[in-house]
């Protein structure tokens, strides 16, 4: 049996069998980790393997759509594409961190003319 320990999920750790799929082991155990689809296809999964990267298989294609090199290279993985050989360690960022997080870095929704726009207009003031 290997351990699973969920970091974000107050270090909740669990044993689960040898060639476990993370994401499976986060659902039966109550891990904690974020997913939507279980597919590989939305990215929700995405987590960090903060110790015991060298217990994962190989980083899948469907992975590579998601994240980047350097995703990979700081521990990242899709918890739904990745197997487990040995101990890990795991972290995320809950959904609704991710949801603020994306608001707040996103331009608002409602467009602000540039200052320039009145002179163009031809008309004075």
């Amino acid at each position: 049996m290997i351990k699973v320990t969920f970091i974000t999920n107050n270090s909740k750790t669990v044993e689960a069998p040898d060639n476990s799929n993370l994401l499976r082991v986060s659902l039966r155990e109550q891990g904690g980790i974020p997913f939507k689809c279980g597919g590989g296809l939305c990215g929700t999964c995405r987590c960090r393997i903060e110790s015991g990267i060298e217990n994962t298989d190989v980083i899948k294609p469907k992975e590579r759509k998601h994240l980047t090199d350097a995703d990979f290279a700081s521990g990242h993985r899709m918890a739904c594409q990745t197997f487990l050989n040995g101990d890990v360690s795991v972290s995320w960022i809950p959904l609704a961190d991710r949801v603020a997080k994306t608001s707040a870095s996103e331009p608002s929704a409602s467009p602000v003319a540039p200052a320039a726009s009145v002179a163009d207009s031809g008309t004075d003031s």
